[in-house]
């Protein structure tokens, strides 16, 4: 008895009858037609099936991403204008990136959280310090034919990074590569520190020429609602407090004055509180009272899954510094999937009282965890 052929979905079977119809040479409006219906289908089926009812500004930036895929699939296989999401934390903004990434029937396509990225951009570059153009170099080796790039949490403090940043817009769109890019902030909001800003407009101005900039707006922080997460990545995890013995026993965590442990990171060492195989912890200044950086928190993503950090202080008796460490963790450790457990004195509103920039994400993604208060 012959073999049946492999049930395919909806989505599948709509984008092969898309290529058949290039194949056909009809006329282009057919299968732009297509291309963008799938697109909506796509987002219809994935909102449905999480019980979710899209905003309107969500429905808008599909409406343009369906755009966006005629364009990339039709007859003339053109480039579109590239994207740039912006909004409050929880809006979605993560969720359409994500969707139209799933969408896309190509392999030339990367998503990336920008601080991976632009890890990688910094290590590439140094490799190639000696050559003339290391950043072309660099962007031949972490992209290769891709067509699409989507990066997830664009966001500027460092001046240094500013300027490599416009040189890597202009390399980009240069290669004529779909660039799609989700922020907290409208573009004019990059790098508000106000003794850069203004070294920071070519970029700016780069990205209000060559991108849609479109807001992602809404009520509510969808990240706070009890069910139907648009992420569902720290709802197994816990903040504790107020971190007694028995809590910490029942953890299985080591004596608060025990030694700590070195660990090391690449060609550096840091302190950790208990290393088991896939499991790490640290005190809150292990790691964010100390000159730590992205990178070694992605090398440390790398060997372990799941991580205790332990004695979150009040933020706002804390330097800026060390609370854009933490934000920094907190994103890296959200974009990875990994399992958290925080422990603190306070409940975790108070402790997250700081004045840092971006703190309003960090607040929002730990709102997921689930409180053991005893």
């Amino acid at each position: 008895m012959p073999a049946q052929p492999p049930k395919r979905s909806p989505l599948t079977q709509r984008w092969l009858a898309l290529r058949r119809l290039f194949g056909k040479g009809l006329p282009a409006s057919a299968g732009h037609d297509a291309s963008a219906r799938s697109i909506r289908d796509y987002f219809r089926n994935k909102a449905h099936g999480q019980g979710y009812t899209l905003s309107q500004s969500q429905q808008r930036v599909i409406d343009c991403m369906a755009q966006q895929a005629s364009l990339l699939f039709g007859a003339s296989r053109q480039t579109p204008p590239s994207l740039y999401l912006y909004g409050a934390v929880g809006r979605g903004k993560s969720w359409l990136l994500d969707g139209f990434f799933q969408a896309l029937p190509i392999t030339q396509k990367r998503r990336l959280h920008f601080h991976e990225f632009f890890a990688q951009l910094h290590q590439g570059m140094f490799r190639h310090r000696q050559q003339d153009d290391a950043l072309t170099l660099t962007l031949d080796e972490l992209l290769h034919d891709c067509r699409v790039l989507c990066f997830d949490e664009f966001h500027v403090h460092d001046i240094g990074d500013a300027m490599l940043i416009t040189r890597l817009f202009k390399a980009l769109f240069q290669r004529g590569i779909l660039l799609l890019v989700t922020s907290n902030y409208p573009p004019e909001g990059l790098l508000p520190n106000p003794l850069y800003h203004a070294r920071f407009k070519p970029v700016i101005e780069l990205i209000n020429s060559r991108m849609q900039v479109m807001e992602v707006g809404g009520a509510h922080d969808y990240r706070s609602l009890a069910r139907n997460h648009l992420h569902q990545v720290f709802t197994q995890g816990h903040y504790v407090w107020p971190a007694t013995p028995a809590q910490r026993q029942a953890l299985n965590l080591p004596p608060e004055d025990a030694p700590p442990l070195s660990l090391a990171v690449g060609t550096r060492h840091f302190q950790a509180r208990l290393c088991e195989e896939r499991r790490v912890g640290f005190t809150f200044n292990d790691l964010c009272e100390q000159p730590t950086a992205v990178m070694d928190f992605l090398e440390m993503c790398r060997r372990f899954d799941q991580w205790v950090i332990d004695d979150l202080p009040e933020l706002a008796e804390c330097s800026i510094a060390a609370q854009q460490r933490f934000i920094n963790l907190i994103d890296v450790l959200y974009d990875q999937d990994k399992h958290l457990t925080l422990l603190g004195r306070l409940p975790l509103g108070e402790s997250l009282a700081g004045n840092a920039i971006d703190l309003a994400r960090t607040r929002s993604r730990l709102g997921q965890l689930q409180e053991v208060h005893a």
